[in-house]
């Protein structure tokens, strides 16, 4: 008798068997449309959502941040530039708080088939490009109203053909940091509570509602720096619009950063996936 499948225990925390997760692409395709259509499902407008949240989010920034506080946008419209940082920040957020959960959200099924379990955070990533890809068109009819229509000055440049790459390390880091945390929460879930406020005030310590430029203090921004995320939005800012910062110094420190937290990641995943139904 031939086995066509034979599961075999992992040997090393730090592998990633990409052969297998080849093989079970169709799975993955699977979970992206189960992603897809149960988020909105039963709802009237559906994926009209996908626009409704940012312009609402853009309209409230607008009143609280730039009507009330008055926070500087760079010269730019006050809906160019929130909508810049809200595309940018919903798909690291939703993909974050999403792959955080992943043991806990899939207990059901690990506990019964096998499959590579880095196919459920793998699938969060990648079902999120398209409610990401629906927010940038928005961002996009925007863009083009404001500079054909208004006539704004705008001066975006060559490096805005690295969006691909901004938002391949946008997922790689809410993924490096989802399934660590997910680790961490099939033991100890009060960590699920303090981790939903840590993202809140992230987006805080990130450039999303305001420019780099608008911080004097020098030790502060070398703080914001450290953050992997402020090169990304400031080089997005930089390449569409013309405003903000771009260092390839700081985009190499939030790549660099990224692989790091994947490798972690990986041998954290890999050791807790082990036990995990244990304790869950």
């Amino acid at each position: 008798m031939e086995y066509t499948t034979i599961i075999k225990p992992k040997n090393k925390l730090f592998e990633v068997d990409f052969k297998e997760i080849w093989q079970y692409r169709d799975l993955l395709s699977m979970f992206v449309k189960r992603d897809i259509v149960t988020q909105y499902k039963q709802t009237i407008l559906g994926p009209t959502w996908y626009f409704i949240q940012p312009a609402l989010t853009t309209v409230m920034y607008m009143v609280v941040f730039g009507g009330i506080a008055k926070i500087s946008t760079d010269g730019l419209p006050q809906p160019l530039f929130y909508l810049s940082g809200i595309v940018l920040w919903q798909y690291f957020s939703d993909c974050l708080n999403k792959t955080s959960a992943t043991f806990t959200a899939n207990q059901h099924i690990f506990g019964k088939v096998y499959f590579p379990r880095l196919l459920a955070p793998l699938s969060t990533v990648t079902s999120n490009l398209l409610r990401m890809g629906i927010q940038f068109l928005l961002f996009v009819m925007v863009y083009l109203y404001f500079v054909i229509i208004k006539g704004v000055d705008v001066s975006p440049n060559l490096y805005a053909l690295l969006i691909p790459v901004f938002i391949i390390m946008l997922a790689g880091l809410s993924l490096g940091f989802g399934v660590i945390i997910s680790s961490m929460t099939t033991k100890y879930r009060d960590l699920t509570i303090l981790f939903t406020f840590v993202v809140q005030l992230w987006m805080y310590a990130t450039p999303v509602i305001y420019p780099m430029s608008t911080i004097e203090n020098e030790k502060l921004r070398l703080l914001m720096s450290l953050n992997p995320l402020t090169s990304i939005f400031e080089a997005f800012k930089f390449g569409t619009m013309g405003v903000g910062q771009f260092s390839w110094t700081q985009l190499a420190y939030s790549f660099g950063f990224m692989v790091v937290l994947l490798g972690i990641g990986i041998v954290v995943f890999n050791k807790v996936q082990r036990s995990f139904m244990d304790t869950v």
